[in-house]
């Protein structure tokens, strides 16, 4: 099981949380792209793997409309170098980087044109630009492995796309195991009809996680990570599809009432709308134990990597600290065992 966890590519942070993260026992970090709000990922990753020995990076996630799919592909395989192979290159339609642009996330067409293109780069293919053959030459002189192309899913569209074009499928569905299982089976069917096994495909999700021993404190951590991850669902186009219906009912407000000002807030207005049992479905939350056996029902399904988000901004520091002790000392040496306890 992989463990990876989710950090802000703050320049002056960057290294100290990566070194950190290695320290603490997690296999990887992601970093936010979001140019409006945050530093550069991909200048945090090539200066924190060269600060680390082991942890690998991604970013989580970019996008290809702030960056062309030559550029964007460039850099990936620039720090794939320079990081002795040890990056993931995690794109998604784009939330908050182009919400700060005045825009929606790209329509799911565009969004499967572009990421096709990123990955026909990446593995030294040719890309057609308006009638120009247009081909990454360095690549032929790079000494690491082609950077794996991780796509960050939510709806059956953008879950179809991902299993027929990347390397990595990293689900943003939440933690219900009803539902993460009904994008496993859409991802399973799409990548056999695009005849590509599926057993090739990693798969991962990425989950909200309240690791504190009073259940209403460790929901009350992660509501405003807990609902920029249910407004994934509600974005343009999307339809809430695998969600039960009272749950479809909750991410709809959520939606409606989201606010990318108050991105990750936990005081937010829109994360009223969540209920415990809401909350409790979509997330992990409770103490190690209680966290520990949600991880491996997961695992169970075929999901092999985690990435884990923990409290929202304006969590109150002391809960937050237990919290942070609790995963790091508790939580993850229990999931890293091979054999369950």
């Amino acid at each position: 099981m992989e463990l990876w966890t989710a950090r802000l590519p703050e320049p002056a942070t960057a290294v100290a949380q990566a070194q950190r993260a290695e320290q603490a026992g997690w296999d990887g970090v992601t970093f936010t792209d979001s140019q409006n709000l945050v530093g550069d990922p991909f200048v945090a990753v090539a200066l924190a793997a060269a600060a680390t020995e082991r942890l690998r990076f991604a970013t989580g996630v970019t996008n290809a409309h702030t960056r062309h799919p030559a550029a964007l592909a460039n850099v990936a395989a620039t720090v794939q170098e320079t990081s002795g192979g040890r990056f993931v290159l995690g794109i998604g339609r784009g939330d908050t980087a182009l919400f700060h642009l005045g825009l929606k996330p790209m329509p799911v067409t565009r969004f499967a044109r572009l990421v096709t293109d990123v990955q026909a780069y990446l593995g030294k293919g040719t890309v057609d630009c308006e009638g120009f053959a247009s081909v990454m030459h360095w690549l032929d002189r790079a000494r690491q492995p082609k950077v794996p192309l991780d796509v960050a899913s939510s709806g059956p569209r953008v879950i179809d796309v991902a299993a027929r074009t990347a390397e990595r499928v990293t689900l943003a569905v939440g933690a219900d195991p009803e539902r993460v299982a009904w994008a496993l089976d859409l991802a399973h069917k799409a990548a056999a009809d695009a005849g590509r096994d599926p057993a090739e495909i990693s798969f991962g999700a990425y989950v909200n996680v309240g690791c504190h021993p009073d259940v209403e404190v460790a929901r009350g951590l992660i509501a405003g990570a807990v609902a920029a991850f249910a407004h994934f669902s509600s974005m343009p186009g999307s339809t809430g599809a695998g969600l039960r219906d009272d749950d479809r009912a909750v991410v709809a407000e959520v939606g409606r009432r989201y606010d990318s000002t108050e991105h990750l807030s936990n005081r937010a207005d829109h994360t009223r709308p969540l209920r415990p049992e809401f909350v409790d479905r979509f997330a992990i939350v409770g103490s190690p134990d209680a966290c520990a056996e949600r991880f491996f029902s997961l695992a169970a399904l075929g999901i092999e990597r985690f990435v884990v988000t923990g409290p929202g901004f304006g969590a109150d520091r002391d809960d937050a600290r237990t919290a942070g002790r609790l995963l790091v000392d508790e939580l993850l040496p229990t999931l890293h065992q091979e054999v369950r306890p």
